[in-house]
C-alpha cells in the first residue's frame, strides 16, 4: 500500500511550500535584468499553475497578475519615453515635442526617444513584472487563509493583516467574474469604460465586505487571544522580534547589494533570523492554539520548497561567477543565455510532477476547498 505522502495521492499541498517556491523564483528574478531567465521564470510559473491549481476561487487570480504585469511593463516604458532626462544612447527612434520643465526637477517631457532607453525600461519593467507573476502564482496555488494556520502565535496580529491583504486581490477577481456574469444574465452587453464603471462599485464593495467577514470570523474563533503574561515578557518578545526583523531587512539589503560591506550581508541576515526566531518562540507561549485539520508537511513539501530554493541559489551563484550574463552592459546586443541560471530555473518547474495532484471536490467532497476555508 502506498504511503499517504506520496505525490501520486491527491491532496492539498501545504501553502507554505508553494509560497517558499514562489519566493525562491522571485528572488532569482530580482537578481537579473536579462530577459531570457526572466521570461523563463514566467513560463515556469505558468506551467506549474496550469498543472497544480485547484478550482478554488483564489486559483483564478493568476491571469489577473499576468495582466497587471503587462500593465507594469507598459507604464514603465511609457514613463521612460516621456520623462527621460537625457538621451541614453545614439539610436534615436523618434523625437517628440519637448515641454520645458523646471531645471531642478531632473525631468524633461518629450525630446528624443532612443532604442537604448526603451529597451532598458523594458528589461527593468520585465524584472518587476516577473516578481509580480511569482506572487500571483503563490496566490493561485496556496490559500493564504490556510497559511495563516501555520503562523506562529507571536505573529497572529501581523498574520491576520497579511492574510486579509493577500486575499483581497483573488477575491477581487472572483467578485468581478460574478458581477460580470450577473450583468450578462440581465442582458447588459456594454463594453469599455462604461462597463468597467458599472463593475467597479459592486466589485470593491464585495471584496471589502468579504475581508470584513473574514476578520470577524477570525475574531469569533479566538484569533489573537493571549494568556496573561508579564510586562517583561511582552517587552522581551517585542524587542527580539523587531530587532530580528530589522536585522533580516538589513541583511537582505546587504546580500542583494553587491557594493555593501561583507558583514551587512549573510552575517547580519543570520543574526536577525536568530533573534526573530527567539522572539517568536518566547511570544508563542502567550497564545494557546488548537488546529482543525492541520496541514501536513511531508516529502512533497520539502521537494517543492527545495526547487524554489535551488532556483534562487543557481541565479545567485551565476551572479557571483559571471555577473555580466545577468546584468547587461549593453541592452541593444542579443542577451546571453546564462546556463547555470537557466538550469536552476528549470528545476523550479519540477513541482508540476513532484507536488501531489490536487483533489477534485466532485470526487471527494470532504476535501472541498470551500469547506476547508470555512473550517479555517
Amino acid at each position: 500500500m502506498r504511503a499517504v505522502n506520496l505525490p501520486t495521492v491527491p491532496r492539498h499541498l501545504h501553502p507554505g511550500a508553494w509560497w517558499l517556491w514562489a519566493l525562491g523564483l522571485a528572488a532569482a528574478a530580482s537578481r537579473t535584468e536579462n530577459p531570457a531567465p526572466l521570461l523563463l521564470v514566467v513560463a515556469v510559473t505558468a506551467l506549474v499553475v496550469a498543472g497544480r491549481r485547484t478550482d478554488a476561487p483564489w486559483a483564478a487570480s493568476y491571469p489577473a497578475f499576468l495582466r497587471l504585469a503587462v500593465l507594469v511593463i507598459v507604464v514603465r516604458v511609457v514613463l521612460q519615453a516621456l520623462l527621460s532626462k537625457d538621451s541614453q544612447g545614439p539610436t534615436v527612434l523618434v523625437t517628440l515635442p519637448q515641454v520645458p520643465l523646471p531645471s531642478g526637477s531632473g525631468l524633461q517631457l518629450g525630446g528624443q526617444i532612443t532604442a537604448e532607453a526603451v529597451l532598458g525600461a523594458l528589461y527593468q519593467g520585465l524584472q518587476f513584472a516577473t516578481i509580480l507573476v511569482c506572487v500571483g502564482a503563490a496566490n493561485a496555488l496556496g490559500s493564504a487563509r490556510r497559511l495563516l494556520r501555520s503562523v506562529p502565535g507571536a505573529l497572529y496580529e501581523v498574520g491576520v493583516s497579511c492574510v486579509i491583504a493577500l486575499t483581497f486581490a483573488p477575491q477581487l477577481v472572483t467578485d468581478a467574474r460574478r458581477v460580470r456574469e450577473a450583468h450578462r444574465l440581465r442582458g447588459h452587453r456594454q463594453r469599455g469604460l462604461r462597463a468597467w464603471a458599472r463593475l467597479a462599485m459592486p466589485v470593491l464593495e464585495g471584496a471589502l465586505e468579504r475581508s470584513v467577514e473574514l476578520a470577524a470570523a477570525m475574531d469569533s474563533r479566538g484569533y489573537g487571544r493571549t494568556t496573561n503574561a508579564a510586562a517583561v515578557s511582552r517587552r522581551l518578545t517585542a524587542g527580539l522580534v523587531l530587532g530580528g526583523l530589522l536585522g533580516v531587512c538589513i541583511g537582505t539589503y546587504g546580500l542583494l547589494d553587491g557594493t555593501a560591506a561583507a558583514w551587512l550581508g549573510l552575517p547580519t541576515l543570520a543574526g536577525g533570523a536568530a533573534l526573530a526566531v527567539a522572539g517568536i518562540g518566547v511570544g508563542g507561549r502567550r497564545t494557546r492554539r488548537s488546529r482543525y485539520r492541520p496541514d501536513p508537511w511531508a516529502l512533497p513539501e520539502w521537494l517543492v520548497a527545495g526547487c524554489g530554493l535551488l532556483a534562487a541559489v543557481a541565479v545567485f551563484v551565476q551572479m557571483h561567477r559571471d555577473p555580466a550574463s545577468l546584468v547587461l552592459a549593453s541592452v541593444t546586443e542579443l542577451p546571453p543565455v546564462p546556463l547555470l541560471a537557466v538550469v536552476g530555473i528549470l528545476i523550479g518547474a519540477l513541482p508540476v510532477v513532484l507536488a501531489p495532484p490536487p483533489p477534485t471536490p466532485a470526487a471527494d467532497p470532504a476535501v472541498d476547498p470551500a469547506r476547508i476555508e470555512v473550517a479555517a
